[in-house]
């Protein structure tokens, strides 16, 4: 089956230089040159990837992303002209699974979609050991059904956040470093750095917060990385 990736991006130069180069990959390309044609795309299309230049008119990519987050797992790779961590940080922690920089050269474009498309798809395999886990203050995790709930009310998670909050429920009390985090919710082939880590934990917090603003499920070990609370 070929997979599906819609290109936004407001230089039209640019869309046809990633489309041609996507197309020739074997992939499916849709294209979008500005948010509202791109939120558009995305709920109407459902492509597997969505590449997401951060300056767009009428909806800037960081609001695309957020809005496209309350719906949609969609695995986003973000691409910004500015080479400020602070741009990079905010991505991450809407919810975006990567992030590239311009310029970039095609073959490390193709490696990151590649890698991101591959992450998906592993983690969308059913393992046969799948189970239910359960954590702190009413924490329910299903594995087959890749779902948590705190007291019966659902979290909404993206895949990352989800693979995440799993290694530390599989791990009640170890402190987990940035690094394990990272190899194992994101893959070794992943070049965002341990700040995609801090920046998924702390979306974590706030959707549980949204359901006990008191409740401190992830501890933060400082220096080190992050536990489960018993």
């Amino acid at each position: 089956m070929v997979q599906k990736i819609l290109v936004v991006d407001d230089e039209v130069s640019v869309t046809d230089l990633i489309s041609y180069n996507l197309e020739k990959a074997h992939y499916d390309v849709l294209v979008a040159h500005d948010g509202e044609a791109a939120l558009a795309s995305a709920h109407e299309h459902k492509p597997d990837l969505i590449l997401l230049d951060l300056m767009l008119p009428k909806i800037d990519g960081l609001d695309v992303c957020r809005e496209l987050r309350k719906t949609s797992q969609v695995p986003i790779i973000m691409v910004t002209a500015r080479g400020e961590e602070t741009d990079r940080v905010i991505g991450l922690e809407l919810g975006a699974d990567d992030y590239l920089c311009k310029p970039f050269s095609m073959r490390e474009l193709l490696a990151r979609i590649k890698a991101v498309l591959r992450r998906n798809q592993n983690a969308d395999q059913q393992s046969p050991a799948a189970a239910i886990l359960k954590g702190p203050a009413g924490l329910v995790l299903d594995e087959d059904s890749r779902t948590v709930a705190i007291n019966e009310i659902p979290l909404v998670l993206t895949r990352l956040e989800f693979d995440l909050i799993q290694h530390l429920v599989l791990n009640p009390g170890r402190v987990l470093s940035r690094e394990q985090l990272l190899s194992q919710a994101w893959g070794y082939d992943f070049v965002g750095g341990v700040r995609a880590v801090d920046s998924a934990v702390k979306r974590l917090r706030k959707k549980i917060q949204l359901i006990n603003p008191s409740l401190t499920l992830i501890e933060t070990v400082r220096g080190i990385g992050y536990r489960m609370a018993r």
